[in-house]
């Protein structure tokens, strides 16, 4: 991606159905789960930059004995710590103590049998421990303690935080991390109080109504009341003081979800492939969380998945399957590739068909599976070429001829070579752009200078920031006739607001062409229409609210923006070489990623009412010179 973006968290659940000296005995360790979990984390590490925690619950530990463990680290290798930081409590231990599990469980933290794992990539809040998952509400009752991490974002947090206040709560900052937790907090108070009472009033003594509440806890029950008002998209993960742990999905399926059980562990992460890594279990024995609804681990380690939300129309984000999830899994890996084979015709009519006279490359690495894919359908195209070439030969196929036509073939070179040492000297100083622009390596003596295009394939381009600083002008030193930048993703011309930060109208380059065109047409008229039309319907319920901003973008079709987009983004003293940028479409996206069909980055058509309250005020604070954020 030319530019990076923030990414979506993720999270990691594992509760280990069997005693401690199971592990030990069968894995040679007591700490069986800290293993996993380290490795559970750090496969998702692509999900959390700023960030991480983990928490660990103890099974039927007696009162007055710690039974909650949590460690959380910000910054730098905050993984590593978190995991330095634990695992430091037992270097001091004898052999035998560390084979000793059950010494072990009553006097070591975390050497339980219930894991959460949160990697950060924030959103909202400062980058600070206690903005960084997982949460625990504590409560002196064990099944009211409540332990919550996600990979989520609310649209309707104020209206959710004034449902608090309202029944008579105080919290203590208006997040959507903090609305959630405190929701669910409610509802799980109010379930405990009523099994309590029902229990009380049937005259069992106090030690057994704990005893019944732990076993006969709805967690269907309270994720259902709390969680009736959400708008947004949410993959929650928590865990039950008394050990009962769960896993939530918003009814579109925006963020995503997968979990795996045997007769040893139940584990729930992010992204598919992690669990068969880890875990070395087959594709097909690792299923998805379905839409609204919730995976249930008890206590007893029963696993089951209880609906709690009406499943709506599936809107898994395209944008996972583009860039943000690991391309190792087997599906979104072909469809990057099929991303990639669907740009061939656009760049074979960019090009005039002219093979011989063009190299194709890819950057950054990100996009190396879409190139793969790009590849493959040039192939296809030239050995259709070849075969028509062959076909017209007709009585003089010589075999000078048949070998001219057979050794034919497209150049794909490593153009650009990333100078990693860069990245940090550059964010600390002031000449940024000039050195911006040397983060790349060339390849000298690839390009024919004057006479070859050179097509270069990216993910997708955002900001195009890195593009006209950089990439661009680095390029531009191979002197090539043409540039071709493709993108495997559309343009991207709305905000998100589920999750990933990408919340600015200002930052995205397609808007500013759309922009740009509005205003050289003299229709100036279109984004005053579009800002009035938006403060008119902002005190509306966000239900009876539209999309006002794809106004902005229907007088022009997608190649006129695109033309525009290449046009701002050529540095200056590249008048020699042609730049041109293609972008996927909207169809090739569908038809790559049929089952993941959430693209309002790119169409405006937002799954959930609270999406469209979001880009309007985006637009809002656009147009008034705002700098911030359109939702919390």
């Amino acid at each position: 991606m030319s530019d990076s973006i923030k990414h979506e968290c993720g999270i990691a659940l594992l509760r280990l159905k069997k005693p401690l000296d199971f592990y030990l005995e069968k894995y040679g360790t007591a700490f069986y789960g800290l293993r996993k979990m380290y490795l559970l984390m750090e496969k998702q590490h692509n999900r959390g930059q700023d960030g991480s925690g983990l928490a660990n619950i103890k099974l039927d530990m007696d009162p007055g004995t710690r039974y909650v463990s949590r460690s959380r680290f910000t910054g730098n290798n905050n993984i590593q710590r978190v995991f330095e930081h634990i695992n430091a409590r037992y270097d001091a231990l004898s052999e035998e103590q560390l084979n000793d599990t059950e010494w072990l469980k009553q006097n070591k933290a975390f050497t339980g049998e219930v894991f959460l794992g949160h990697l950060r990539y924030g959103t909202y809040g400062k980058n600070s421990v206690e903005n960084t998952h997982p949460f625990h509400r504590a409560n002196n009752w064990m099944t009211k303690n409540l332990i919550l991490a996600g990979n989520f974002n609310l649209t309707n947090v104020d209206e959710l935080f004034d449902v608090l206040v309202n029944i008579g709560q105080h919290p203590k900052e208006k997040s959507d991390t903090v609305t959630i937790l405190e929701k669910i907090g409610h509802f799980l108070d109010e379930e405990n109080q009523l099994l309590f009472d029902k229990y009380k009033a049937l005259g069992y003594d106090y030690q057994k109504i704990t005893e019944l509440i732990v076993k006969n806890l709805d967690i269907q029950n309270i994720l259902k009341n709390s969680s009736v008002d959400w708008d947004g998209g949410y993959a929650m993960a928590g865990i039950l003081g008394h050990g009962d742990a769960f896993v939530f999905r918003d009814p579109n399926g925006i963020r995503p979800a997968y979990w795996y059980e045997d007769d040893e562990i139940a584990v729930a992460t992010s992204e598919r492939p992690v669990i068969q890594t880890v875990f070395n279990v087959p594709l097909e024995d690792i299923k998805e969380v379905t839409p609204g609804s919730t995976l249930i681990i008890k206590k007893n380690g029963e696993v089951f998945e209880k609906e709690i939300l009406t499943p709506k129309e599936r809107k898994s984000c395209s944008f996972e399957r583009i860039y943000f999830s690991r391309g190792s899994d087997k599906d979104i890996y072909n469809e990057r590739k099929e991303l990639g084979n669907k740009l061939v015709p656009q760049i074979l009519t960019s090009i005039n068909q002219d093979l011989k006279n063009s190299v194709f490359t890819f950057i950054p690495n990100t996009a190396e599976t879409a190139f793969y894919g790009m590849v493959k359908g040039i192939d296809a195209h030239l050995n259709q070429v070849k075969i028509d070439e062959i076909q017209a030969l007709g009585d003089n196929k010589t075999p000078e001829a048949l070998r001219e036509i057979l050794e034919f073939t497209y150049r794909a070179e490593k153009i650009a070579i990333k100078d990693a040492k860069l990245r940090t000297f550059i964010t600390q100083d002031d000449d940024r752009d000039e050195l911006v622009a040397h983060v790349y390596d060339l390849t000298y003596g690839t390009v024919n200078e004057g006479k070859d295009n050179l097509i270069v394939v990216d993910d997708s381009i955002v900001r195009g920031t890195t593009l006209r600083t950089s990439i661009l002008k680095m390029l531009g030193r191979l002197k090539p006739k043409k540039i071709v930048v493709v993108s495997s993703a559309p343009q991207i011309r709305y905000p998100d607001c589920y999750g990933i930060d990408m919340s600015k109208m200002g930052d995205f380059i397609a808007f500013q062409a759309a922009i740009a065109l509005l205003k050289e047409s003299g229709r100036q008229f279109v984004i005053d229409d579009v800002y009035n039309q938006s403060i008119a319907q902002a005190n509306l319920p966000k239900e009876e609210m539209r999309n006002f901003v794809k106004d902005i973008y229907a007088p022009f079709s997608p190649d006129e923006i695109s033309a525009k987009i290449a046009e701002i983004l050529t540095p200056a003293g590249m008048d020699d070489v042609e730049v041109e940028i293609i972008y996927q479409t909207l169809e090739g996206l569908h038809a790559s990623c049929p089952e993941n069909l959430g693209d309002w980055y790119f169409s405006g058509n937002y799954p959930t009412p609270g999406g469209n309250k979001a880009v309007n005020q985006a637009f809002i604070n656009y147009y008034e010179g705002k700098n911030v954020r359109a939702y919390c």
